[in-house]
């Protein structure tokens, strides 16, 4: 879908972008969820073609075909997202992130305010507040073991990655209809990315809990922090952490939405950044 392109980066690594639309429009920059390989999923693709947009992807460190950086912060990574857009022309941006994206589109936004103009976060992870102050940051998810092996470095992060299951109960019933319906290529993505490159996953765990690179208050641009009530992989208070740290967030809470079906949301977001622009 669109185009691939294959970037070599200042330090030497490989990053795989994936573009889709006029090149001159506005873009929709969209950051993938953990895991995922990158690729413009359809749902995407089309609700900014229905406006007009450019949509681009890239594929973070680790997946994708992208040169894995271990070690990499949330800022980082980031990083490699604005040499793509300038490499690409980008001039001006929606940054949106979903679940694992999200910290990476608030990065992207915190340090190019001059390319993004606005920033939608759905399922969004809020920063780690550090140990022995992250009760709340844990409580509601149905599984929190990959996060939890995080804190205690690489090693113990990859260990728990050689017999971690999928909890099943972290979805609702909603949330399987959409994975059924509309967003069947994430399912599809997320399923195929967690095997051909789980050193992603564990790398954006181990960057989670640790300090971004860069703070909340460092972004900017408009924010919209959209966040299902229903949500049990990132429950509902990390949307509002986000809204506190945030300079200029609103809240967008659907109260029946859970981790996915909170996805239906995104051609409304988009629709919610060309009115404020």
């Amino acid at each position: 879908m669109g185009s691939r392109h294959e970037l070599d980066l200042p330090d030497g690594r490989q990053l795989v972008v994936h573009d889709d639309g006029p090149p001159a429009a506005d873009a929709v920059v969209w950051h993938h969820g953990s895991p995922q390989s990158g690729e413009l999923l359809p749902p995407v693709v089309a609700a900014a073609r229905a406006r007009g947009l450019r949509a681009v992807s890239a594929a973070r460190a680790g997946y994708g075909g992208s040169t894995r950086r271990p070690g990499r912060t949330v800022a980082e990574a980031a990083s490699d997202v604005a040499y793509a857009l300038d490499a690409l022309g980008v001039a001006r941006c929606l940054a949106v992130g979903a679940s694992g994206g999200a910290p990476h589109a608030l990065a992207l936004a915190a340090l190019r305010p001059d390319v993004v103009s606005g920033v939608v976060t759905l399922a969004g992870i809020a920063p780690y507040p550090g140990p022995g102050r992250d009760a709340l940051w844990f409580a509601g998810m149905a599984d929190d073991g990959g996060l939890r092996s995080a804190l205690d470095g690489p090693s113990a992060r990859q260990r728990h990655a050689e017999t971690a299951e999928f909890d099943g109960s972290s979805f609702t019933a909603d949330d399987y209809a959409t994975l059924a319906g509309t967003w069947a290529s994430l399912g599809a993505d997320a399923s195929r990315s967690g095997e051909a490159w789980p050193g992603g996953l564990v790398d954006d765990d181990l960057a989670f809990v640790r300090p971004w690179g860069v703070t909340l208050g460092d972004v900017t641009a408009p924010a919209l922090v959209v966040q299902g009530g229903a949500d049990r992989v990132v429950p509902r208070h990390h949307a509002d952490l986000l809204v506190e740290g945030l300079p200029a967030a609103e809240l967008w809470l659907r109260p029946r939405d859970g981790h996915v079906s909170v996805l239906t949301a995104l051609p409304v977001a988009f629709d919610w950044w060309r009115s404020a622009a």
